[in-house]
């Protein structure tokens, strides 16, 4: 016998995937120059040179032994200062290194925050549009996935339609900020109404709701878009991280959880994190990844790139005709379906060999999410394809 719902999830394969290996088909077929492929956020500038000059000079500082050999289970003791000391200066925040656990990346952090905080039968709310694991972490340990729309004008948060979600049966919410796949920012004016209403309902209900911020894509913002740090405004905060886009090393996966100081019973929260990675089996993150974090704190890989890709795109994709709504950080586009139907704006695309995800299994039907993390001679080729995609829509 097997867990079936397991077996299912490992037959499908995520959206995202399947276009990302039906685009590895094509250019094996076509070559790789004329298929131009949006589909998966996979950073495409190099890592920091200190990246890999912190891994040189530890492998030389340290004994074999020490610099591969187990960490404590939630991390090193001194990495985790290090984080906590430079939160502190950048956000003002008041966080030690027992408020925060090391990961394997931003999944592990969210699973192990969900798994030790929801129980079976309760609900998280996530607005939509959303990253699509969000419902698979919420619902692989009995929880319920709760959507909801977020403002047609903006997609900014809905605060009125998420308090009318909320019931007895909240546990949490999910913030994703910059938005995946919307590249949307919410300010400081929209962060502040949500968590006054939490803080009111709380009292209200006399239980805690739980606001889960998820941000790989903190230090991806552009402009004057500035990403409010969620403990400074709401107690009851954990904050899932990962460095996977911030130093462009998605395959190297490591993040943490911060818990924040203030959450209303404090040790028995941060507890069951820990131990929820431990039954996950995610003690003991890369050593070695863990160690050069000190050494890279407050670098980021060249985000000029995607900000020269994000302005050509909206540019030219608005002239053409496009509805779109313009992201503050991140590397996403997401583009309304001239027909309304994201489903069948993915699928005609491919006639120009343009590879974009369909929107509904991020909760928007209407939409499709383009990924601009790409060289910028792909789009610049690109261009008169998506001029010519949108034409067909006029015959």
């Amino acid at each position: 016998m097997i867990n079936e719902s397991m077996r299912v999830l490992g037959a499908r394969r995520s959206v995202i995937r399947e276009l990302f290996e039906y685009g590895k088909k094509r250019k094996a077929e076509i070559g790789a120059e004329n298929v131009y492929d949006f589909s998966l956020g996979n950073p495409s500038v190099p890592a920091p040179e200190a990246v890999s000059e912190a891994m040189t000079a530890l492998i030389s500082e340290e004994s074999p032994i020490s610099l591969h050999g187990y960490t404590s289970a939630q991390g090193d003791a001194g990495v985790r200062a290090a984080i906590a000391e430079y939160i502190n200066r950048t956000h003002g925040e008041s966080v030690n290194a027992d408020c925060l656990y090391m990961t394997v990346g931003a999944a592990a952090a969210l699973t192990s925050t969900l798994t030790g905080l929801v129980m079976p039968g309760e609900e998280v709310i996530v607005p939509t549009p959303y990253f699509p694991e969000y419902k698979v972490f919420i619902e692989r340990f009995g929880g319920v996935i709760r959507e909801v729309p977020t403002r047609e004008c903006d997609l900014k948060l809905d605060v009125s339609a998420i308090e009318a979600a909320i019931s007895e049966k909240t546990a949490a919410i999910i913030i994703n900020s910059p938005n995946n796949p919307t590249g949307v920012v919410y300010d400081e004016e929209n962060i502040k109404e949500l968590t006054d209403m939490l803080s009111r309902r709380e009292k209200e209900l006399g239980k805690v709701i739980y606001l889960i911020s998820d941000e790989p894509y903190r230090e991806l913002v552009y402009g004057d878009a500035t990403v409010p740090y969620l403990t400074k405004y709401y107690d009851d905060t954990v904050v899932c991280y990962s460095y996977s886009k911030s130093l462009s090393l998605p395959g190297e996966r490591i993040g943490y959880v911060l818990v924040c100081p203030r959450i209303r019973d404090f040790l028995s929260v941060y507890q069951a994190v820990c131990g929820a990675a431990r039954a996950l089996g995610y003690v003991c993150a890369p050593s070695l990844l863990q160690k050069i974090l000190p050494r890279l704190l407050g670098m980021t890989a060249d985000i000029s790139v995607y900000d020269k890709n994000r302005r050509l795109l909206v540019e030219s994709l608005t002239e053409y005709g496009y509805e779109l709504i313009r992201p503050e950080g991140a590397f996403y586009l997401f583009i309304k379906s001239p027909s309304g139907d994201g489903e069948e704006f993915s699928e005609r695309a491919k006639s120009e060999e343009i590879l974009i995800v369909p929107g509904a299994d991020f909760g928007s039907k209407e939409y499709a999410r383009l990924s601009y993390c790409v060289k910028t001679e792909q789009i610049e080729a690109a261009l008169p394809a998506f001029k010519r995609l949108i034409e067909s829509y006029k015959d």
